[in-house]
């Protein structure tokens, strides 16, 4: 080997664990930016909502098709318009005294994420509802222009499966799964 090309491999050796950490990146929500809406059908009417979502970051590695982290709404945020409704939702259906939090914590992604522009992925985490955590798989649109991200997902809830109660009440009749579309923007930056 000559004696020049031996600091260049060296150099090369050197850089290559730099290189790999370059691709990982957090993507930290801002709240004021970040909605959970959902709607239930119910007999003769369609009540639609949304959740405030409190925090979250995701971590995330495109060499690796690794991600993590968490995304945490505000159980006694859920707002119908209709205070009567939201207390019984809240107090009946929720219990937010008991389970202040709904979460979500990605595990692993499957499609291709693009360093910028548009990316069509399916993630699959771990949705904790009540306390319960439910494997979920959510299919999400991300779109990533600088150091702005926003991603876009919908994905139905058998909450009355998954054990809390039924709102139903005599001929008044609800669905027993109820429509969620997230909507998460924020920030990317690279993880420290």
């Amino acid at each position: 080997m000559k004696p020049l090309a031996r600091p260049a491999l060296i150099a090369l050796l050197l850089s290559l664990p730099l290189a790999a950490s370059a691709q990982r990146q957090v993507f930290t929500l801002n709240p004021d930016m970040s909605r959970v809406d959902f709607a239930l059908t119910g007999t003769g009417h369609e009540v639609h909502g949304t959740f405030h979502v409190s925090s979250g970051a995701i971590q995330f590695d495109r060499s690796a098709a690794r991600i993590s982290g968490n995304i945490v709404v505000s159980a006694a945020s859920g707002d119908s318009g209709d205070k009567g409704r939201d207390k019984n939702m809240h107090a009946q259906v929720l219990d937010v005294e008991h389970f202040a939090d709904v979460t979500f914590q990605p595990r692993s992604y499957q499609g291709t994420l693009a360093a910028s522009g548009d990316s069509t992925i399916q993630v699959t985490g771990v949705f904790t509802l009540h306390g319960t955590p439910h494997d979920l798989t959510v299919p999400m649109q991300v779109h990533i222009e600088g150091d702005k991200v926003s991603a876009k997902g919908s994905f139905i809830v058998p909450y009355v499966k998954w054990g809390l109660k039924d709102p139903s009440i005599f001929i008044l009749k609800v669905a027993k799964e109820v429509h969620i579309d997230l909507t998460l923007a924020g920030t990317l930056g690279s993880e420290k």
